[in-house]
C-alpha cells in the first residue's frame, strides 16, 4: 500500500506541478511511452534467465501488499513453537511424528493458519524437527546445515530485488536511446518552421524525462521495498533455528522460546510479559 502512496506522491511531485505551468499534452509522446516501455521490457527478459524472471514476477506480485511478517504471525509462530517443544517434553520426540509430517493435518500446526500459510518456513521447521526425531545429528551439526539453508533462501530471496534495481539502473539509459533516435529525427526535418522543431525536440526530450523519472520514481524503490521485505523473511527462518536449538541444548520449552524471541526485530518482538499471558491464555482454550 505504501509504494501506491509512494507512486502518487512522485506523480504529484513531478507532472502535477509541472501542469500548473504547461501543457501536459506536450508530455504525451506515445511512441515514446512505448519505445522505453519496450526497451525497459527487453532488458530484462534478455538480462535474465527463466528462474530469475520467474522469481521477479513472484515477488512483484507481493511487492504492494502488506508485509505478514509482523506481531501477530511472530506470537503466533512462537506459540506454535513452544506446544510442539512442550508435547516433546511431555510426550516425547516420537509424538510429534505426525504433526510433522502432515502440518495441515496436525492438531498444533492447525491452529496457526497464518504460519502455515508461510509454506517454506513450515517445511523449515518440519525438515529439523524430523531431524531432531531421527537423533543422529547433534546441535552444533543441525546449526551448521540451518546456517547453509538461510544462506541459500537470502540468496534465493535477493534476486528480485536485484534484478529489478539493474532495471531501474538502466532505465536513465534507455531514456537516452529514445531521446536520441528523436533527435535524429529533428535532424531529419531542419527545414521546417520552428514551432515544429521546437514542438519535435519537446517530444524527442520526453524520452529523457520517463527514463529518469521511472527510474528513481517508480522502479528503484519498488526494488527497496523487495529488498526489506527479503531482510523481514529472512527473520523468521532465525527465529525457528534459536528456538530449535535451545531446545536440543536442553533448554525447557519456555526458556527457548525465548531464544527465538530475542532474535526478532524490535518492532515486532513481543513483549516477555506480553508473549507469557498469550501462551498461558491459550492453554485455557
Amino acid at each position: 500500500m505504501l509504494v501506491i502512496v509512494g507512486y502518487i506522491i512522485v506523480l504529484l511531485a513531478s507532472i502535477g506541478t509541472y501542469a500548473m505551468h504547461g501543457s501536459l499534452m506536450a508530455l504525451w509522446v506515445p511512441l515514446e511511452y512505448v519505445a522505453i516501455i519496450g526497451l525497459m521490457i527487453g532488458g530484462f527478459v534478455a538480462g535474465n534467465g527463466s528462474r530469475a524472471i520467474k522469481a521477479t514476477l513472484g515477488a512483484l506480485s507481493g511487492a504492494f501488499k502488506g508485509t505478514p511478517y509482523n506481531k501477530t504471525l511472530y506470537m503466533n509462530l512462537l506459540a506454535l513453537l513452544y506446544e510442539v517443544l512442550a508435547k516433546v517434553r511431555k510426550e516425547g520426540l516420537m509424538s510429534i511424528e505426525n504433526d510433522i509430517e502432515e502440518p495441515a493435518a496436525s492438531p498444533i500446526f492447525s491452529k496457526y493458519p497464518d504460519v502455515l500459510a508461510d509454506h517454506h518456513a513450515v517445511e523449515f521447521m518440519t525438515d529439523y524437527l524430523r531431524m531432531m526425531v531421527g537423533g543422529n545429528l547433534n546441535a552444533f551439526e543441525i546449526e551448521n546445515l540451518m546456517d547453509l539453508e538461510i544462506e541459500t533462501h537470502h540468496q534465493e530471496a535477493h534476486t528480485a530485488p536485484h534484478v529489478v534495481a539493474k532495471v531501474g539502473d538502466a532505465l536513465p539509459a534507455f531514456g537516452i536511446v529514445v531521446a536520441v533516435m528523436g533527435v535524429v529525427n529533428v535532424m531529419g526535418s531542419v527545414g521546417e518552421p520552428p514551432a515544429v522543431l521546437g514542438k519535435m525536440i519537446g517530444g524527442a526530450l520526453v524520452g529523457t524525462f520517463l527514463g529518469i523519472l521511472l527510474s528513481y520514481g517508480f522502479v528503484q524503490p519498488l526494488a527497496g521495498q523487495l529488498e526489506q521485505r527479503v531482510e523481514q523473511s529472512g527473520k523468521i527462518y532465525q527465529c525457528i533455528k534459536a528456538v530449535l536449538l535451545a531446545s536440543m541444548n536442553g533448554y525447557a520449552p519456555q526458556v527457548a522460546i525465548e531464544f527465538g524471541r530475542k532474535v526478532l526485530y524490535s518492532t515486532d518482538r513481543p513483549g516477555f510479559v506480553e508473549l507469557e499471558e498469550d501462551i498461558k491464555s491459550r492453554k485455557g482454550k
